[in-house]
C-alpha cells in the first residue's frame, strides 16, 4: 500500500480536501512567492529570512504568525519523509504557478524517489472561464484527482529550471523560454507572460496590472474602495491575487487618485492612463523585487512584448 501526501495551495482548499474521501496527510503551502524577493534555494535559512523580511515590511506579518503558519507547516513537510506518492493541488493563476514551481524545486532536491503528480484546475468546461479548485464540486475534484498528471523527471527538472530563472536577477532569460509545450504544465506559459508584464511599461511607467487599476477606476466608477477592490478581484484574469495585494497596489498608486470613496482619478492619474504622462520616476522603488529581479531595473515594451534592461 503506497503512502500518500497532498500539498495544497492554501487553507480554504485544504479544508475542502479534508472533506473528500481521499487517504493521505495534507500540507498547506502558505506563501505568496509571486510577490517580493525570492531565492532559488527553497527552504534554506536565507530563503525564509528573505521572505519574512518582505512579508513583515509590506504586509505587517508578525514573526509569531510567520513561524506558526508558514514555518511550522514547512517543517511538517520536511518531516514527511516516508510518503512515496506526493500530489500537488494548484491552480492556473500566477500566484499558484509560482508557488508550484518552488514546491517542485524543493521536491526535486529533497524527495527524489517519490512519485509526484499534479492536479491543476483551470479550463474545466466548454466556456472560457478558468476555475479555481474551490469553485469545483466534490465530484469534479475527485475526477481531477483520478486523472491527475504524473510528472516525469524531465517535468520536475524543467519546473526547477523555470524557478531558477524566476529567481535570477534578469527576467530576459525567462522571456526567452519557448519550450513550455514540451512539458506537462498547461498554464505555466501564460503565468510567466503575466509575470513579465508586471515590469513597468515604457509608455507610462506603470505595469499591466497598475494600468488595469486605473482603467477600472474610470470605466467601472466604483462608489467605494471596497467595491473597487471587489471588482478588481473578480476581473483580474490570470493573476490570482488576494485583497491584501490590491490594497498594497492602491497604496503605491494613491497620488493618482483624488478619492477612493467614491473612486476618482486625479488629473495626473488621467494623464498617465492616457499615456500622456510617465509615472516611472514617482512610483520607482529601488527595493521592489519581482522574483530575483529588481522591478524598476527593467521596462516592458508593450509594442514588442519584450523586456528591456535599463
Amino acid at each position: 500500500m503506497k503512502s500518500l501526501l497532498h500539498i495544497t495551495n492554501g487553507d480554504s482548499f485544504t479544508e475542502k480536501l479534508q472533506s473528500l474521501p481521499l487517504k493521505g496527510d495534507i500540507i498547506t503551502w502558505r506563501e505568496m512567492l509571486c510577490e517580493g524577493k525570492t531565492l532559488s534555494t527553497v527552504g534554506s535559512e536565507t530563503f525564509w529570512k528573505t521572505r519574512f523580511e518582505f512579508l513583515n515590511k509590506n504586509y505587517k506579518v508578525s514573526k509569531s504568525w510567520f513561524v506558526e503558519k508558514t514555518l511550522k507547516e514547512y517543517r511538517s513537510l520536511c518531516n514527511h519523509k516516508q510518503q512515496d506518492q506526493i500530489v500537488l493541488w494548484f491552480e492556473y493563476d500566477l500566484f499558484c504557478q509560482v508557488n508550484m514551481l518552488a514546491v517542485l524545486s524543493w521536491l526535486k532536491t529533497h524527495r527524489r524517489h517519490a512519485e509526484i503528480s499534479l492536479v491543476c484546475s483551470g479550463k474545466e468546461d466548454d466556456t472560457d472561464k478558468l476555475y479555481a479548485l474551490g469553485e469545483l464540486n466534490d465530484e469534479k475534484l475527485l475526477s481531477l484527482y483520478e486523472n491527475r498528471t504524473v510528472l516525469s523527471q524531465d517535468d520536475i527538472e524543467y519546473a526547477d529550471y523555470v524557478w531558477q530563472l524566476y529567481c535570477s536577477d534578469n527576467p530576459i532569460r525567462l522571456e526567452n523560454l519557448t519550450d513550455y509545450k514540451n512539458y506537462q504544465f498547461e498554464y505555466l506559459s501564460d503565468a510567466m507572460k503575466a509575470h513579465l508584464q508586471r515590469f513597468p511599461s515604457i509608455k507610462n511607467g506603470l505595469n499591466d496590472l497598475e494600468n488595469k487599476v486605473l482603467d477600472y477606476a474610470v470605466n467601472q466608477k466604483p462608489k467605494t474602495r471596497k467595491e473597487f477592490i471587489g471588482k478588481l478581484l473578480s476581473n483580474q484574469g490570470i493573476y490570482g491575487f488576494g485583497d491584501s495585494q490590491y490594497e498594497r497596489i492602491l497604496t503605491t498608486m494613491k497620488p493618482l487618485f483624488t478619492s477612493f470613496n467614491p473612486v476618482r482619478l486625479s488629473k495626473k492619474g488621467k494623464e498617465v492612463l492616457k499615456m500622456k504622462a510617465n509615472y516611472y520616476a514617482q512610483i520607482r522603488d529601488n527595493e521592489a523585487y519581482l522574483g530575483g529581479a529588481l522591478k524598476y531595473n527593467f521596462l516592458y515594451n508593450t509594442s514588442s512584448d519584450r523586456i528591456l534592461k535599463l
